[in-house]
């Protein structure tokens, strides 16, 4: 567009005291320090409270054994309690499965944890109440975490686990605190009973004084089962503690949001409608005319193209120069690849839609609303109602879903990989479509960013 030879100047003092600069601003930037308060405070404020239905894997292994012509199968008594415990029934998932199913689940990241009872345990608990041993069997309950699935995930699992060993100990500990006091008993009146009757007693029958040993029995059998914290599913040194696949994830969503807003200021100014600011230098190209669906479909074909370079170089610099624990590259890159395009046509179907207010709307949907979703950092169990319901569809937790199935669960299908790959295609899909509607909706309507008796040079596309 052609521009006055003269403009109007304006002094610093005359553009602050315009009520135009002030008011836009100041709504705008409070909005979203309201908004993203709320949506990242709100989904991390209480976990722990939030759980709901969290995914454990239980084994039960125990054997059982036969004490004096009667059958102890503590490994039944203590799954039956776990899984009906009240504290516990709507904020834990149990899977109740053999250890090779607890193995797979802990493999593909379908469950955060395990807690495993091994198949002699009852016989070691029953051994506590027997004869002293000079190297006793203390009983043992194994917790397996599962990092790869989440660490915070993993973490709230572990502490559940050790919850459950801790107080099934101090139960088991009561009820052998009990058999023993009642052995000792049965045993000091029958010593009063033979002593009584022995002949020849020339002085009282003196108490047998308690031993180092004997104290150390008591305290075993007090707190008689220990807990042998194991990795379910280890993770390579370099993935950041299970957290690499959320960082990855990161870089390949704002790369789609932020390609998207380069590649549409870029149109802009080789068609002219904006000037090219390089520092102090300023170039405005003749103003050049193009549909808004021309406009539209020449950045989605740049984005899908640039997305090839863009995921190559984030590997590149991942893997290559960084060191982080990954396998399957050709699959990471393509997926890297059709995630930042998926993510990239979104945004450049909001600027199509929305204009000027399209990259904060964009940065709402692919960020504001979807990290707090993604279920990275904190399970999608333990968020509240709302932040699980965008997670069925907001593109972050499919990116995530992705990436951690191929960085860490060897890009199984059923491990996340499978919905990912449907729902960054369901998404590029629909925002292809949306961006297209729209666009063809305004050139119809005559709603040109561009006014034609003003163009310069010949028509593009």
């Amino acid at each position: 567009m052609s521009e006055s030879p003269h403009p109007l100047r304006v002094s610093a003092r005359g553009l602050l005291s315009r009520r135009g600069v002030w008011l836009p601003s100041a709504v705008i930037l409070g909005l979203l320090s309201f908004v993203l308060s709320l949506l990242y405070l709100g989904a991390n404020n209480d976990p722990v409270g939030y759980t709901k239905d969290l995914p454990i894997a239980l084994v039960n292994a125990d054997k059982g054994v036969q004490v004096a012509g009667k059958r102890i199968d503590l490994g039944a008594q203590i799954t039956a309690k776990v899984t009906g415990a009240a504290d516990l029934k709507e904020k834990v998932d149990w899977k109740q499965v053999d250890r090779r199913t607890a193995d797979d689940l802990l493999a593909r990241g379908k469950v955060f944890g395990a807690l495993v009872i091994p198949d002699d345990f009852s016989a070691s608990v029953a051994a506590l109440a027997g004869p002293a041993q000079r190297t006793p069997h203390p009983p043992t309950m194994t917790v397996l975490t599962n990092p790869a699935a989440g660490s915070f995930g993993s973490a709230m699992a572990t502490e559940i686990n050790r919850g459950v060993v801790a107080h099934t100990s101090a139960e088991v500990g009561k009820q052998l605190g009990q058999a023993a006091a009642q052995q000792a008993e049965q045993a000091a009146k029958a010593q009063a009973a033979a002593a009584h009757t022995a002949a020849g007693h020339s002085a009282p029958a003196q108490a047998t004084p308690a031993t180092p040993g004997a104290a150390a029995a008591q305290l075993t059998i007090a707190d008689p089962i220990h807990v042998s914290v194991q990795e379910g599913h280890p993770l390579g040194q370099h993935s950041g503690l299970g957290l690499s696949a959320f960082f990855y994830a990161l870089i390949l969503v704002l790369g789609g949001m932020l390609g998207a807003n380069v590649i549409h200021m870029q149109l802009d100014a080789a068609l002219g409608y904006v000037a090219n600011d390089k520092g102090p230098f300023r170039i405005v190209k003749p103003l050049q005319h193009a549909s808004r669906v021309h406009h539209f479909l020449v950045g989605s074909v740049l984005m899908v193209v640039l997305s090839m370079l863009t995921s190559a170089l984030a590997m590149a610099a991942a893997v290559g120069v960084i060191g982080i624990d990954a396998s399957h590259l050709p699959m990471l890159w393509l997926f890297g690849t059709c995630a930042t395009a998926a993510m990239g046509v979104t945004a450049l179907a909001l600027l199509a839609v929305f204009g000027t207010p399209g990259p904060i709307v964009s940065m709402l949907v692919l960020i504001g609303l979807a990290i707090p979703s993604a279920g990275a950092t904190i399970p999608i169990q333990a968020l509240p109602d709302f932040y699980r319901f965008l997670a069925e569809f907001e593109p972050f937790r499919q990116v995530v879903d992705g990436v951690r199935s191929i960085l860490y669960f060897g890009a199984q299908t059923d491990a996340g990989l499978g919905r990912a790959w449907t729902m960054v295609g369901i998404g590029f899909a629909v925002s292809l479509v949306l961006g297209l509607v729209f666009t063809r909706l305004y050139d119809r309507r005559g709603l040109h960013r561009s006014t034609p008796h003003l163009v310069q040079s010949a028509p593009v596309g």
